[in-house]
């Protein structure tokens, strides 16, 4: 159900005065996703953003859930949202699952306070009823274009007398409250803090609608009520919100509450030029999640999307970004979003983690595999922190570990074109009888392994890259796998002779 600003909400109002700004000057900021998907690029690099900005400046992350989208916004994709930043490493202080002095924290829990800024607004004279009909309104639009004169609202409920607006509402005629837009105000100027300054004529901005008909509050009316009560100091956004902007300064100047700064983020471009979607792959943080990205890596990137350190540092701590973050730094072009350069910024924090925290993050794609679970690598830590260190300088994303390492964990099946280009050249059958041996009796660590199949080659004057390969198809039953003498030591000696005994047969030439 829509929010309604109804004669009960109004009763049981708290919010009688306008907001004021907050004690000793800190910052106060918020993240207000509409859920009615899952957390977008776009809005997780916004959330970053003020989260970042209010861990700097010493001051406090909101996190308030605008779902009066009655239609689409869902409790699931809800808790999408609020798991996606928490997995960011995102923490809110106030907001749902935290709480605060400034909640509820979804707009449909509010509706009170728009109710009473509403009849504030009636008592000054700043909003108006309008019974112009959704026909009436599109035949003036139509005649409007077709003359090339202003398409916007023209005005003609605005000089209804009190009196007369009383009756047609009693007797029940529908109706919205639109603003009053000051005729004779200057241009109002967003002074941004990314753009600069940006006007917009008073008189192209038309008396829009704050409350429709069903009695419930539009988003230029709800949100700035919404920051008002919660006494938001700074809101940084996506640009797309700018033509916004100056319709809420309106709202907070009629309401009396102080305007805050506005910081306008440009939008994220795919490598075409054109605003990222999902044509470009996948734009929620919930894919890249499930695509084996690491949350940090993930945050790091949409960090740079737009802001930078020093114009060359890439890799930049959760730490070194709250310590630095500064809104000057945010530039106003669009920035590129480049897969490849975010795919290289994971494997770099994969290789840079150390092998028992990586052994951590790879176990649920490995228990996902069936593969390994918790207790196992509670009993065999040390074996997987070698498993992490086998993979990680050939690893890009978490997914791919389980298809690299599943040699590890179940024989393999040797197939084409590796038996017939690998196991079936001359040679392939002495290299794994001389392997057999060879490590049958070695030493079982990765160096001694080394050590004795690197003499097989001139044993059985085969060259090194033959010998090698049919070790390796042997072993892992592809001729492209990890290294091979370390996987041997993770292997086991028992499992490695049988299956190069189990090879042999498939290496004899026909």
């Amino acid at each position: 159900m829509p929010t309604q600003i109804s004669p009960d909400t109004q009763a049981t109002s708290t919010k009688t005065t306008p907001a004021q700004a907050v004690p000793g000057g800190a910052p106060r900021v918020r993240f207000a996703p509409s859920p009615t998907g899952t957390l977008h690029l776009g809005g997780a690099r916004t959330a970053i953003y003020n989260w970042a900005f209010a861990r700097k400046e010493g001051g406090a992350f909101i996190l308030r859930i605008d779902d009066t989208d009655s239609e689409r916004s869902t409790a699931e994709n809800t808790a999408q949202i609020l798991h996606s930043l928490k997995w960011l490493g995102l923490d809110w202080d106030e907001g749902p699952e935290a709480g605060g002095a400034s909640g509820p924290y979804f707009q449909t829990q509010r509706s009170a306070g728009y109710a009473t800024a509403l009849e504030l607004m009636k008592a000054t004279g700043a909003a108006y009823p309008c019974f112009c009909s959704a026909s009436e309104l599109a035949s003036k639009r139509e005649a409007a274009r077709d003359g090339g004169g202003m398409v916007g609202y023209d005005r003609a409920c605005r000089g209804i007398g009190p009196d007369a607006a009383t009756e047609r509402i009693a007797a029940g005629e529908p109706h919205v409250w639109r603003l009053k837009v000051p005729l004779d105000r200057k241009p109002v100027v967003v002074d941004d803090a990314v753009r600069g300054k940006t006007v917009f004529a008073t008189e192209a901005i038309d008396d829009f609608v704050l409350v429709r008909n069903d009695g419930s509050p539009t988003y230029n009316f709800a949100t700035v009520v919404d920051d008002a009560d919660m006494r938001i100091t700074h809101v940084i956004r996506g640009d797309d919100h700018l033509t916004n902007t100056p319709k809420q300064i309106l709202v907070f100047e009629a309401l009396g509450y102080p305007v805050p700064q506005f910081a306008h983020l440009s939008m994220i471009w795919g490598p075409d030029g054109k605003k990222l979607s999902k044509r470009h792959g996948a734009t929620s943080v919930e894919a890249y999640a499930d695509a084996g990205y690491l949350p940090e890596a993930l945050r790091n990137y949409l960090a740079l999307l737009g802001w930078s350190l020093d114009g060359e540092t890439t890799i930049i701590s959760a730490d070194m970004l709250t310590s630095n973050f500064s809104l000057s730094r945010i530039s106003k072009n669009p920035a590129i979003f480049d897969a490849e350069k975010l795919e290289w910024m994971n494997g770099a924090y994969i290789r840079g983690m150390a092998p028992e925290a990586l052994a951590e993050r790879m176990l649920p794609w490995l228990e996902e595999a069936g593969f390994a679970d918790g207790a196992d690598l509670e009993a065999r830590p040390e074996w997987y922190a070698h498993l992490a260190e086998l993979i990680a300088e050939r690893t890009k994303r978490l997914d791919e570990v389980a298809g690299k390492v599943a040699f590890l964990f179940e024989d393999p099946a040797i197939e084409e074109p590796d038996r017939s280009k690998v196991l079936a050249k001359p040679g392939s059958l002495e290299s794994l009888k001389a392997a057999r041996q060879a490590l049958a009796a070695c030493e079982w660590d990765a160096t001694a392994i080394e050590e004795a199949l690197r003499r097989i080659p001139e044993a059985v004057d085969i060259k090194p890259k033959v010998a090698f390969q049919a070790v390796r198809v042997a072993i892992t039953g592809s001729a492209v796998s990890p290294p091979l003498f370390e996987s041997l030591e993770l292997l086991g000696r028992e499992r490695a002779l049988g299956r190069i005994c189990a090879a042999e047969p498939l290496a004899e030439v026909p």
